[in-house]
């Protein structure tokens, strides 16, 4: 992050995701030790937001109730420790896209993960108003080649969002996984255009690959101009989208 008196700035505390002891192919996101003293360096340093990655893999048995649990009492430790801090946390439970596994499947972890962890993000005492939400949409594994129209994984990304995400939480922004550029900007889009009036928070983005993709493609050829062009374009085609005015 940078320090700055005229730009929200933001950084990365956890420290990765490592196996998770006795469950082959789950991960837990590790970082707590002596998070509350960074935290204190970070916000006198100038740092306003914070974010923390769990990744929830789905395959045969898993995920299992323990790598949700344990996730997400992780992330509410962590939120409830960036407020005592006064540094607003974003909160990302990934649901991750690798594997062949169907819409549906996806549509329920989902389900569960969302419910859980904001069920310990209460415990913890997290103000739901002073953070942000960093969660996938509802989409098939990469490896899966079911063809699901574009409205449907809008009506269904909503649905789970609108049975667990409280109306007090003000911001949801989207992660990009594995999308392309061009998907992940219109299924933004196209979540705000079919529910712009009915949905109780902001809906945005948060994109890594989706926002730096076509920029990174043209900067590995050597041409920094079209390379500034691709990431100015893709940046106000995301800000678009966020209002659903593509």
């Amino acid at each position: 992050y940078l320090k700055s008196k005229n730009i929200l700035t933001g950084i990365k505390v956890d420290t990765g995701a490592k196996s998770l002891a006795k469950h082959p192919g789950e991960k837990i996101t590790e970082g707590l030790d002596n998070l509350r003293e960074r935290l204190q360096k970070y916000h006198m340093e100038g740092a306003d937001f914070a974010k923390w990655r769990a990744v929830i893999t789905i395959n045969k048995n898993i995920p299992s109730d323990t790598c949700m649990h344990a996730n997400a009492h992780a992330l509410a430790r962590y939120a409830s420790l960036c407020q005592e801090n006064s540094i607003v946390p974003i909160v990302e439970p990934e649901v991750l896209m690798e594997g062949n596994h169907n819409i549906n499947t996806c549509y329920e972890v989902t389900d569960k993960i969302l419910k859980i962890v904001f069920q310990e993000l209460k415990l913890l005492k997290v103000d739901l108003e002073a953070m942000v939400l960093k969660p996938n949409m509802v989409l098939s594994g990469l490896e899966n080649n079911e063809k699901i129209s574009e409205d449907t994984v809008a009506k269904m990304t909503y649905d789970v969002l609108n049975k667990n995400v409280p109306k007090e939480v003000p911001g949801i922004a989207f992660l990009s996984g594995g999308q392309s550029s061009d998907l992940a900007t219109q299924r933004l889009n196209n979540l705000n255009k079919l529910y712009g009036n009915e949905k109780s928070w902001n809906l945005t983005f948060s994109y890594g690959r989706g926002l730096q993709q076509d920029a990174l493609l043209n900067w590995a050829t050597g041409n920094t101009k079209k390379a500034q062009e691709a990431l100015i374009y893709r940046a106000k085609m995301n800000q678009h989208a966020s209002l659903g005015k593509l």
